[in-house]
């Protein structure tokens, strides 16, 4: 009921009703513009001092506000920016980079670019830009790059785009389907281009010489699905292009038509064919379209696919004579379907007269025929990496007369397994000098091979062997043996001046005595953890040494070594980034030049011998302080208390054998042995006195003498003089007796002061004999001989209380 008369109340009050409703509106449309503007924000480019900012796959809906001239370059890519505005760019005066790829934008305004005149890089790929305006690209005269590939635009427009581009060089245009149309004004004010790429994949309509007003094009790429207007284009570049790419083609319905080529004598030095596809028919056409033109030097397949059995149309071949010029030949990953039905490819063996380098890669070749390699009289260079020659194919190969000028023969990642057998195939080879059978699998080497005379060069990297032996020719001049399992080298190559060595498991440097003429030496990602000054010098031919990444022991004497060089940074090629320390742990992965240990480390013999010395001067002013403040006395008097704490406080009453021990210096003896003697033992009853002289048991301590005397004394009588107080190290045993006496706190003692003796005199070890004379009273010896009656008295009465 309370909260219905609560709700009605309110309902009923304007005033606060209308405060509620303002309220949630409020928040409402802080809530709106939290999620309108909040993403944004949190969503900007990430920007370095050198003002590259990054704002790649932000969601951002527009270019940011608040872009400043600190902005050098500006990456927006994979966003879902789709309107440029005017003012979004407005402040960026100093950009160079624009990069708006993949974002879906669809329009931009006429002079949003209009303050970008140092703008060199602009990507606008990927987008839905369906027509182009020559506006946006007017006020670009810096502009070196332009990318308007995947573009939703048929043509490049109704007038031309790029005439006020005077300084491009790369430029990227068309799209995989939409493109449809090459105009003859397209490319009007172009007079130089490094790359042009068109992908004209649905090329539907060509205007004669639309590529012609570019009077110079280093390198063009071209996407055609069919090769439709392949020899339009052709005659339109052949005096300006000097490189033509075509890519993602098929040639299937390729036919060469001599009657268009006017011009044969063109710029083209190079063709590329990337991703096509050729029959045996089409290849022929190919073959002939080469022959029309003069000055082709090299022809690329990368990807292809010959689509035949090779029944090439040799009627025509004879023919057939300026291909001949063509100098290279490249073959990469090309793809036979119905490889095992192949022909010989004997009909094309003449064309290969003049070829002076070939490549053949990744195409699961093999065997190259023993004819076809004696029609290779020209070949200097052979490439037949990643495929899969095995020593028997290589010897069909490398028959008699074949490839007589060859030089330089790689046959990297194919099948070979022996050593011995390879340099035994390759002996037909007679001007061989380089040689790459690297990332096959030898695992072993026998001592002994067979090389042609001439080499000079041998790459075995990546073969897994163990070991080295004899079997590399000694007259070497560069050896690559990387990446192995090789602990040690200890070969003799007088001729070597190239070492590769790294990532195997050596622990020190080759012995340079094995290398005299070594100038290079790569030894980088082994287990080295140092190496000399001597070893270095050693190396009196070497000016280039890579040692890196090695597990180096960072002690003084290496750190100490690579400060004092100051020229290691001219020999060591990685110097210093990739020298760092493996141990000690305190600085393992610290670099090799910025290590510094603790001199304790660094100066252990100095430190040593500065401890003994203090030590040695700590021994002997604790001496010279003993024996001035009489510290033996004290360790010896206490080393006899402790010995006397061990035994019994109180000898039983049946071991007291004498009345009195008497403890008195040797030049009081005579008073002692004369006087005292004389008046207590001879008294009646006599009085049976302890004396060192007469009582001590021979061969006994003189400590457990003292004790046991004192022990079995019912008093002890302490003759005082200045002899007494003043007596040598040899009666400092006598004196143990103030210990068992005073420490018993017993009134045992009996002091007889012999002569007056100042309390100054007495010395500090004596400090409880000073203390019990303060304390206590003492007997007095008097000069006057009617006073000695009474001493004597008084004596008798003390050693009887």
């Amino acid at each position: 009921m309370k909260i219905a008369r609560s709700l009605q109340h309110v309902l009923l009050d304007p005033w606060t009703m209308s405060r509620v409703l303002w309220t949630v509106w409020v928040l409402g449309a802080i809530t709106k513009l939290s999620k309108e503007e909040g993403p944004d924000q949190a969503s900007s480019p990430s920007c370095d001092p050198m003002g590259v900012c990054d704002g790649r796959f932000r969601s951002l809906k527009s270019i940011p506000s608040g872009l400043t001239a600190a902005v050098r370059s500006l990456d927006l890519s994979n966003n879902e920016i789709t309107y440029i505005r005017n003012r979004d760019l407005r402040g960026c005066v100093n950009l160079k980079a624009l990069k708006l790829v993949s974002n879906g934008i669809n329009a931009i305004e006429k002079d949003s670019f209009i303050s970008l005149q140092s703008l060199e890089h602009l990507d606008l790929s990927y987008n839905l830009l369906s027509n182009l305006s020559s506006s946006w690209f007017r006020p670009l005269s810096s502009l070196k790059f332009l990318n308007l590939l995947g573009n939703l635009y048929k043509s490049l427009g109704e007038t031309p785009l790029f005439s006020q581009l005077t300084n491009l060089q790369i430029l990227k245009v068309g799209s995989i389907d939409r493109f449809t149309e090459l105009q003859e004004k397209d490319f009007a004010g172009l007079t130089f281009l490094e790359e042009l790429e068109i992908d004209a994949s649905n090329l539907q309509r060509y205007e004669p010489e639309s590529l012609k007003s570019i009077q110079n094009i280093t390198h063009l790429v071209l996407r055609m699905k069919q090769p439709v207007y392949l020899l339009e284009i052709f005659v339109d570049l052949s005096r300006s292009l000097k490189h033509l790419e075509l890519r993602d083609t098929h040639l299937n319905t390729f036919q060469f038509s001599k009657a268009s080529i006017r011009e044969t004598n063109t710029l083209i030095k190079k063709w590329t064919f990337r991703n096509v596809k050729v029959t045996d028919g089409s290849f022929s056409e190919l073959v002939k379209l080469l022959n029309c033109v003069s000055g082709v030097l090299e022809v690329e397949f990368e990807g292809c696919t010959l689509d035949g059995l090779g029944d090439f149309d040799i009627s025509d071949m004879d023919k057939i004579k300026n291909i001949g010029g063509i100098e290279t030949l490249i073959v990469r990953r090309l793809a036979i379907p119905y490889f095992y039905s192949f022909y010989d490819m004997s009909s094309i063996y003449s064309l290969t007269a003049n070829v002076k380098r070939v490549t053949v890669e990744s195409s699961k070749v093999f065997l190259v025929p023993c004819l076809l390699s004696q029609h290779l009289k020209s070949l200097e260079y052979l490439d037949l990496s990643d495929n899969l020659m095995v020593e028997e194919s290589l010897g069909n190969s490398a028959c008699e007369q074949a490839w007589p000028l060859l030089q330089t023969l790689i046959l990297r990642q194919n099948r070979l397994k022996s050593l011995e057998k390879t340099g035994e195939t390759l002996l037909t080879l007679k001007n061989l000098t380089k040689l790459d059978i690297s990332k096959n699998n030898y695992v072993s080497m026998p001592e002994t091979c067979q090389w042609p005379d001439k080499l000079k060069y041998l790459n075995l990297s990546n073969t897994r062997i163990y070991s080295v032996t004899r079997c590399i020719p000694w007259m070497l001049e560069i050896l690559d043996i990387s990446n192995n399992n090789l602990d040690s080298f200890s070969l003799i190559l007088p001729q070597l001046k190239e070492l590769y060595i790294s990532r195997n498991k050596l622990k020190t440097l080759p012995d340079a005595s094995f290398l005299p003429m070594l100038h290079v030496l790569r030894i980088s990602r082994n287990t080295i953890s140092t190496f000399t000054k001597e070893q270095l010098d050693s190396f009196s031919t070497l000016e280039a040494l890579e040692a890196g990444s090695n597990n180096f022991l960072c002690s003084c004497e290496f750190l100490s070594f690579t400060r004092e060089q100051q020229s290691l940074a001219q020999i060591l090629t990685d110097w210093p980034d990739n020298y760092l320390c493996d141990s000690p742990f305190s600085v393992r992965g610290q670099r090799v030049k910025d290590t510094r240990l603790p001199a304790s480390e660094c100066h252990q013999v100095a430190l040593v011998s500065a401890v003994c010395s203090v030590l040695f001067l700590l021994i002997l002013l604790t001496g010279v302080l003993c024996h001035h403040f009489h510290g033996l006395w004290y360790l010896k008097m206490m080393w006899a208390w402790l010995q006397a704490k061990r035994k019994p406080r109180k000898a039983p009453p049946r071991d007291v054998c004498y009345d009195a021990f008497v403890s008195y210096s040797e030049h009081d003896s005579y008073w002692v042995e004369n006087m005292m003697v004389q008046e207590l033992e001879h008294f009646d009853p006599p009085f049976r006195l302890c004396l060192h002289k007469r009582d001590f048991i021979p061969g006994k301590w003189i400590i457990d003498n003292i004790i046991d005397s004192i022990e079995k004394s019912h008093k002890t009588i302490f003759v005082l003089s200045e002899n007494f107080v003043k007596s040598e190290w040899c009666k400092y045993e006598l004196d143990f007796s103030h210990f068992r006496l005073f420490d018993e706190n017993n009134d045992a003692a009996i002091l007889i002061l012999l002569e007056p003796i100042e309390k100054k005199a007495i010395p500090q070890r004596f400090c409880k004999l000073r203390k019990i004379m303060n304390t206590k009273t003492y007997l007095e010896w008097p000069t006057d001989e009617t006073q000695q009656e009474g001493f004597w008295l008084n004596l008798r009465t003390a050693l009887k209380s």
